[in-house]
């Protein structure tokens, strides 16, 4: 195993270090990362995290147009009630807070945990549950939530920088959610640092098809194909789940081993698939938003649009990872 870290252990303290050195508008407290100017009376805050290995997921969209705080677990491990319970009380403006929590066993119970404890605080919480590849995994009861979280924390977030309040927020966060479906594909394993060899063994002639971000196994194994073919296989499951119709936010994502020049060979595939369904690809993302350390592989992430999150997409943000419009 090479890995650029000085050890396991320290991983992402490290990280978090590094984090704050190059991101002036962010500050990092007790494993949360914040937003530098603090909390705006009157505005509700928001709040995501989970294990890390997903970077830029979540502390790279902690800013302006998105995220109030982020809190990051240990590697691929959920981030600890103490932790979600400073990030929601130090991003409380007096307006209440929004959770926006990733449909992992570990994750919901935390987050559970947390807004019951913070009796301070009025917290709502809208869970992301957008992989259509399997309905139970090995780490959730019902489907995993992907990268339909990108989606909910940018169009979520530019409502409560608009000043609505918490029960619109969530409303429109829940919208969101509702209305997007993802599936990835894995052409690698990834290696844990703490393990230091491949979570899963995949032959070089196959891939997994509707793999999780933590390795989870997905609905099948299948022969390596073409990028035409295995991008048919993910906008399959999304229509057969979804029927792709109207206008369409789509996101291709790569787990953080694939190059950015294929994952554009593979947007033109999912675009050109789209346009032959009768629907418009309105508005995109293609790179690594939701990753999966260094695994090779890609997700697609569909949302059928309104005017309504068209307009909250389209809104300024300025987040280490994502930023247009100011």
């Amino acid at each position: 195993m090479k890995k650029l870290i000085n050890a396991a252990e320290s991983l992402v303290d490290d990280a978090l270090t590094g984090m704050a050195a190059a991101c002036p508008g962010l500050r990092v407290r007790d494993r949360v990362v914040l937003r530098a100017e603090g909390p705006r009376p009157g505005k509700v805050g928001l709040v995501s995290g989970g294990g890390s290995g997903h970077e830029p997921l979540h502390a790279g969209f902690v800013g302006y147009g998105m995220l109030d705080a982020a809190c990051p677990g240990e590697v691929f491990t959920s981030p600890v009630p103490d932790q979600i319970m400073e990030a929601t009380r130090a991003v409380d403006g007096g307006a209440g807070v929004l959770h926006v929590v990733k449909n992992y066993t570990g994750d919901v119970l935390n987050f559970e945990m947390a807004a019951e404890l913070c009796d301070d605080v009025t917290v709502a919480s809208v869970l992301v549950e957008d992989d259509v590849a399997v309905q139970d995994s090995l780490y959730t009861a019902g489907r995993r939530g992907t990268g339909a979280t990108v989606f909910v924390e940018k169009i979520a977030g530019a409502l409560a920088e608009e000043g609505a309040p918490l029960a619109e927020v969530a409303r429109v966060a829940e919208e969101t959610g509702r209305r997007s479906r993802s599936f990835g594909i894995a052409l690698t394993s990834c290696t844990t640092p703490a393990a230091g060899r491949p979570t899963f063994d995949l032959p070089a002639g196959e891939v997994e098809l509707g793999i999780g971000i933590h390795g989870e196994p997905g609905r099948t194994r299948a022969p390596f194909a073409p990028a035409g073919e295995l991008a048919a296989v993910a906008m399959d499951a999304i229509h057969g789940d979804l029927p792709l119709e109207g206008d369409l936010l789509v996101m291709v994502n790569g787990m953080g081993g694939t190059p950015l020049l294929e994952l554009y060979v593979v947007f033109a595939e999912v675009e050109a698939y789209a346009r032959g369904k009768g629907a418009r690809v309105a508005r995109s993302l293609v790179g690594n938003y939701v990753t999966s350390l260094d695994m090779q592989g890609f997700s697609v992430t569909v949302c059928r649009l309104d005017d309504e999150l068209t307009r909250l997409w389209d809104a300024p943000v300025e987040t280490p990872a994502l930023r247009w419009g100011r």
